[in-house]
């Protein structure tokens, strides 16, 4: 696994949000994709028209989706190169390190810092071929835009790990999607103070649930605000956290794997983070180390009530 990046990322620029150029600077030059893809041909798989239109012209003239997405006359190309990179690092089996970010972004409105939904359009990009996509949302906050994008879809399961209660407020265990998507939508819900060992278990828990979907493609939505450094959250995960559950994952779907970058708001961690995640992928040595964080019992208690109510509502479907 590999990193797709590029400059454009940078003209998203909306000075001190704390989704700011910042976050891709603080990895220094990195190389520039050469035949990086501009994605807006593939919105419509995803995002109607009008939406789109309007998003454009939100850009065009500096005026922000919501109250968290501020946008400028360069968002707009930087939001469909990142949609384009996301679909690049699916193809390759990369990581996308981009911005803006894209999981709560819902198909006709903007969330949470994101315009278009990356990973998600390359998702839907991916079934529409006929194949079954895995979405694992490591991001702290759960991504209610792509959730809801395939909250009625069986071909996509989509499987998110969060605090809770935490922005954007939903993400309960009783989520488990809609019709034929009834059962295809993991949410476990972690209490604030969860450390490494509660977010390893968590992922360890579900997985042969995900292994029994047998996926063709998995999508990783890689936010690393789980870190105990990050200013908008407040669990505890530390750089061996990324770098096992990357192992964890290439072990269990090798070759399947690209990967999307999503939140993650301390600078100076965040490059760290990433690198110790692909690491993890690659099989390569922990190049960041950082001491491991452990929960407190009570912290045990509430999150193994969200985690066995969550298997209550899933185990007709899958096997844990």
């Amino acid at each position: 696994m590999k990193i797709i990046s590029h400059p454009v990322f940078l003209d998203h620029d909306n000075g001190t949000h704390p989704e700011n150029r910042k976050r891709l600077l603080a990895f220094g030059e990195l190389p520039a994709e050469p035949l990086l893809l501009d994605g807006e041909a593939y919105l419509d798989l995803v995002h109607p028209r009008s939406y789109i239109e309007m998003v454009r012209t939100h850009c065009q003239n500096s005026l922000d989706l919501d109250g968290d997405t501020v946008v400028c006359p360069g968002s707009f190309k930087a939001a469909t190169c990142a949609v384009g990179a996301t679909i690049m690092a699916m193809e390759r089996g990369d990581f996308a390190l981009v911005r803006p970010p894209g999981h709560h972004a819902f198909a006709e409105e903007s969330h949470g810092f994101c315009l278009f939904n990356n990973v998600a359009v390359a998702a839907q990009l991916a079934a529409s071929k006929g194949k079954k996509v895995l979405i694992l949302d490591f991001d702290g906050h759960l991504g209610d835009g792509t959730m809801d994008i395939f909250y009625n879809s069986d071909q996509v399961l989509y499987w998110s790990m969060h605090q809770y209660p935490a922005y954007p407020g939903n993400g309960a265990a009783h989520e488990i999607g809609a019709g034929k998507g009834k059962g295809f939508t993991f949410n476990v819900p972690l209490p604030a103070g969860s450390g490494d060992d509660i977010l390893l278990h968590s992922v360890e828990y579900m997985l042969p649930a995900a292994e029994h979907f047998n996926p063709d493609v998995v999508a990783i939505s890689a936010g690393f605000d789980a870190h105990q450094f990050d200013p908008l959250l407040q669990l505890r995960a530390s750089g061996h956290f990324y770098y096992k559950v990357g192992k964890l994952l290439a072990q269990t779907f090798r070759d399947k794997l690209f990967g999307v970058l999503e939140g993650g708001y301390d600078t100076e961690e965040l490059p760290k983070l990433v690198h110790n995640f692909i690491a993890g992928i690659n099989g390569e040595p922990m190049p960041h180390h950082e001491a491991g964080t452990s929960s407190g019992m009570r912290i045990w208690e509430t999150y193994e009530l969200h985690l066995h109510l969550a298997a209550s509502y899933l185990n007709k479907y899958w096997r844990f």
